[in-house]
């Protein structure tokens, strides 16, 4: 949040502005170098040699090697990361800019676009614990696969505001197109195209900021053991999404990067070799997929705004309580801040 991701160093306008003693920070280092070694148990002395932020790990974990290469990971929230390459993309669309990873010391940079909704798999729970339309969360694919749609039905997730692109934290929830042949499999369904459509809404963004539209999107996270939700995610995207057989992606991405630097395998792109995958590629038209995005839209304009000074207290406490949305909107205004500052 203190470094600039331009010279990889503590910026001294943001250290000043916060009233922060640089001798308190840690020497910044790159994501694959031996920063020391264990000092006690069975693994005493094996070197530690592989440090990344777990979405930059997950970026990793599934060979994001590539500029335009693009994941997205799937669990209370969902977290998009874009590889630009050795640019640095400022975006125009609500994006943050991010540094995804630097494999050795001596290493290029790679920068990374990054998006995230606040709730996903969240909603699902909320389903389960709030409203008890479901027992459990794998309940909930038998259950949206009940029906063929969701009968007009969308839900906007907005419990806590909007994250990337719409930065709303007045927006609240809202279920549009309720009718007297709606069920709880339909609200269910809506649950699960609200996360694929809200994934759709940050890679419009990047493909936007980036110039390179997406062929293909890599997924992780426990929600991608949905085949239904990721079937969904194929349709509303328009692209294939590739599930990997290996769902740790995170921890196999900081496995990677220790192993690299100690010369236990090799990240050169021509040692590579192919992962076992599933891939879901779209079902429906490009008519029917942006007419439902149309529909969508016309809910989240529904859902803004909603949040006023007579009620803001009785939210509160919701709000305060994600401690995972307050953390990325700081992140936003800190960026923001230092473009301005720089």
């Amino acid at each position: 949040m203190l470094m600039n991701i331009h010279s990889l160093e503590w910026d001294q306008q943001l250290i000043k502005f916060f009233d922060v003693e640089k001798v308190l920070l840690p020497e910044i280092r790159s994501s694959a170098e031996v920063y020391g070694t264990l000092v006690d148990g069975p693994l005493k002395g094996l070197p530690i040699s592989g440090v990344l932020g777990d979405q930059q790990a997950a970026l990793v974990g599934q060979l994001c090697f590539n500029k335009g290469q693009a994941k997205n990971t799937y669990g209370t929230g969902c977290f998009l990361l874009y590889n630009t390459g050795a640019d640095i993309v400022q975006s125009d669309s609500g994006l943050l800019t991010t540094v995804a990873y630097k494999l050795g010391k001596d290493s290029p940079t790679v920068y990374a676009l990054e998006g995230s909704v606040a709730i996903a798999g969240a909603a699902i729970r909320w389903l389960r614990d709030n409203l008890a339309i479901i027992n459990s969360s794998e309940e909930s694919e038998s259950l949206a696969a009940s029906v063929t749609d969701t009968a007009g039905c969308y839900f906007v997730p907005a419990f806590t505001g909007l994250f990337c692109p719409h930065w709303q934290p007045d927006a609240r929830g809202t279920i549009c197109g309720l009718s007297t042949v709606t069920t709880k499999a339909h609200i269910t369904r809506a649950a699960l195209e609200a996360v694929c459509f809200q994934t759709r809404e940050i890679l419009d963004a990047m493909n936007k900021d980036s110039g390179i539209p997406l062929t293909s999107l890599q997924v992780d996270g426990g929600m991608t053991q949905n085949s239904l939700l990721m079937q969904l995610q194929a349709d509303l995207v328009g692209i294939p999404v590739v599930r990997p057989s290996m769902p740790e992606t995170t921890a196999l991405g900081a496995a990677m990067a220790a192993g690299h630097c100690i010369g236990v395998w090799s990240l050169k792109p021509e040692d590579l070799t192919a992962i076992t995958t599933d891939v879901f590629t779209p079902h429906i038209t490009e008519t029917d997929r942006d007419a439902r995005f149309h529909c969508w839209n016309e809910a989240v304009k529904r859902s803004m705004h909603w949040e006023t000074s007579a009620n803001h207290s009785a939210s509160q406490a919701s709000w305060s309580a994600v401690a995972g949305g307050m953390f990325t909107l700081t992140t936003f205004g800190l960026a923001a801040l230092a473009e301005a500052m720089r």
